[in-house]
Order: structure tokens, then C-alpha cells, then sequence
């Protein structure tokens, strides 16, 4: 959980970049899996309402060459969606990136709650034949 704030955009960002280093993941990807991150996290923060706890919850996990982000807030009005922004608009971009650089992404209601979750390619990197780090559970922010 991370407080419902602007700063936990680099929180989230800085957390899941050191995660997927140890797990030893392409820096690509790792720009990539950031970028998503930051733009679901963003997003809540700008349209939707925090958890009853007043926070948001931000998890991943890396399993199968795929990191999987997903952001949990308290819902919004509208319904989470991919817009076309014009070429002088200042926003409307976010989960149009998300769409490009996700293999997949969606939207998942439990109660009250809103889960935008993306699937982003995460290969680790393999630099002298040996068998690659055991990929980890995952983990989420507390």
C-alpha cells in the first residue's frame, strides 16, 4: 500500500526498478514495466478514489519471462479506457502507452475496489550459459 499521493508514483517506480534488477530482468524491459507502472499509478491518483484506507495498492510479480503491474484504488464515474488525446492535448496518453508496451491489459472489480493490472515481456538476462535466476513469487508494497 502507498499512500494516496503524487510521490508515490516514484516510490512505486523506484521499488519495482530495484526489484527487477535483482531478479536480473533486461534494462529495456525494466524501462518498459516502469513506464507501465507509473502510468496506471498516475492515473488512479488523477481519476480515480483511494482504498477505504485512503492509499492505493500497488503489486507485481515476475513469473514465465513476464512481469505482471497491477494498481487497486477505490473505483471512479467512468470506466478505465485506452483515449485517442490530440496531437496539443497536455494528457490522455497513459493507457494508450500502457496499451502499447503491455503484451495484454485490463480491468478487474472486486466491491468497491478497481484492479488495472498489464502484462509486460520481462526476459532476465542469461550472459554465460547458465540457468537463469529462479523466478520470484512476486511481491507488493505494504
Amino acid at each position: 500500500m502507498l499512500p494516496y499521493a503524487p510521490s508515490s508514483v516514484a516510490v512505486a517506480r523506484q521499488c519495482l526498478s530495484s526489484d527487477l534488477q535483482e531478479w536480473g530482468v533486461y534494462e529495456t524491459a525494466i524501462d518498459d514495466a516502469v513506464l507501465v507502472v507509473s502510468e496506471l499509478l498516475s492515473n488512479a491518483l488523477r481519476h480515480a478514489h483511494p482504498l477505504p484506507s485512503g492509499q492505493v495498492k500497488v503489486s507485481w510479480r515476475w513469473t514465465d519471462g513476464h512481469v505482471e503491474v497491477a494498481v487497486s484504488d477505490g473505483g471512479a464515474t467512468t470506466e478505465p479506457r485506452a483515449g485517442r488525446a490530440s496531437l496539443s492535448a497536455l494528457g490522455g496518453r497513459g493507457l494508450g502507452i500502457v496499451e502499447y508496451l503491455a503484451d495484454r491489459w485490463g480491468v478487474r472489480h472486486e466491491g468497491e475496489t478497481t484492479t488495472v493490472w498489464a502484462v509486460v515481456t520481462a526476459l532476465n538476462v542469461v550472459s554465460d550459459g547458465r540457468m537463469p535466476v529462479p523466478e520470484p513469487a512476486g511481491r507488493e508494497r505494504v
